[in-house]
């Protein structure tokens, strides 16, 4: 059993005949990663929902809490007065009990202690604090650049522009990168109340121009121009043209680089594609990694990315209509969202066929 109600019953609240119903996730379900972890604690500050998350991350190569996830959780927590039972990195499972009525607004510094992907803990910060109709400023020490992560530039470009749409609106600057191994990457965010719409209908798309921004921290200016020949390279090879294109050499603790392919557009299609550099990782491979992501959506002819799908999940569960997107291909990570978010708040969903792409369908609960 994947998800459950299990009761919780104090020795208070005996004496009050109240109880409180503590939702139980599986955290090895499906994609079973951190992304289970960062859903269900922002889900639980929202709608004020404790929850017991199992089986954290089982089947990874190293289960349990990595450093991103407990600081992301112990943000929330600080943020939302919550109580959290086990959190420590390694953890295998926690129990998140928000407090009913208490935020603290304003501000905060968040020092990951590792190249941990700030990105994700953004992630995680964003639609809990702009969905609870609070507002933060917040800067998080760590990486901007990391594997199995988004890039911040993708955040800021993509992410940003699709929230935006559904009224979540946040901001970001890049102070310095972070990558592997020192981190030390530095991004202030600053995040709104949001005023959600009903519903959302993201089905149609345009062929838009792509742009593409190459950064290069420590090392030569020619990786970073490479990338973009190499992105450029294939992006023609395909029949798409780029003629806005940038290089930026930024500060950072660690050599790196990372290069993202996108559209940008205040109403959609919401389309990017990164990639990042690693030891013995050629700058043609790094660029023509991030064109063939951005391509694989692009030639699909959908308005939203495989990436960004999953995270749309949790914003329209919580909407009062029934909202519809289409993607071209439907990832665990999507099934997983829409599975844990199904569970905690209730809301119904459908996963349509539709000519080689696919429909998302969530009805709200909002």
């Amino acid at each position: 059993m994947s998800v459950s109600s299990v009761v919780l019953a104090t020795q208070a609240q005996k004496k009050g005949r109240h109880v409180i119903s503590v939702v139980r996730v599986d955290g090895s379900y499906g994609e079973g990663g951190g992304q289970i972890v960062r859903t269900a604690v922002s889900l639980s500050a929202i709608t004020r929902k404790p929850v017991e998350i199992i089986n954290i991350r089982a089947g990874r190569k190293v289960p349990g809490l990595r450093r991103q996830h407990f600081t992301a959780v112990r943000a929330i927590a600080d943020l939302f007065h919550a109580t959290v039972d086990n959190l420590q990195v390694g953890a295998d499972r926690i129990r998140f009990i928000p407090s009913l009525d208490k935020f603290e607004e304003g501000s905060m510094n968040i020092d990951v202690q590792s190249a941990g992907s700030i990105t994700m803990i953004l992630l995680t910060l964003i639609p809990a604090v702009s969905l609870s109709g609070k507002s933060l400023s917040v800067r998080i020490i760590g990486g901007t650049d990391t594997s199995m992560s988004p890039t911040a530039d993708y955040l800021r470009y993509v992410v940003r522009e699709a929230f935006q749409t559904i009224g979540i609106k946040f901001w970001i600057q890049i102070l310095r990168r972070g990558y592997y191994p020192k981190g030390g990457g530095i991004i202030i965010a600053k995040i709104d109340p949001c005023n959600l719409p009903d519903s959302i209908d993201l089905l149609t798309t345009r062929q838009l121009e792509p742009r593409i921004a190459s950064v290069c921290s420590q090392l030569p200016k020619h990786i970073g121009e490479r990338q973009i020949s190499s992105a450029l390279l294939n992006l023609e090879k395909n029949g798409v043209h780029c003629n806005n294109y940038s290089f930026s050499f930024e500060r950072s603790l660690s050599p790196g680089s990372s290069i993202l392919v996108y559209t940008k557009s205040d109403f959609g299609p919401f389309v990017g594609g990164d990639s990042i550099g690693m030891r013995g990782k050629r700058a043609e491979e790094v660029g023509s990694e991030a064109a063939q992501r951005f391509l694989e959506t692009y030639k699909a002819n959908v308005p939203v990315d495989f990436f960004l799908a999953d995270m749309l999940v949790l914003p329209l569960s919580l909407m009062k209509g029934k909202s519809r997107y289409r993607v071209g291909r439907v990832t665990e990570h999507l099934k997983t969202n829409l599975h844990i978010a199904s569970q905690i708040v209730g809301c119904k969903y459908s996963i349509q066929p539709a000519e080689n792409t696919y429909i998302i369908n969530v009805d709200g609960t909002g």
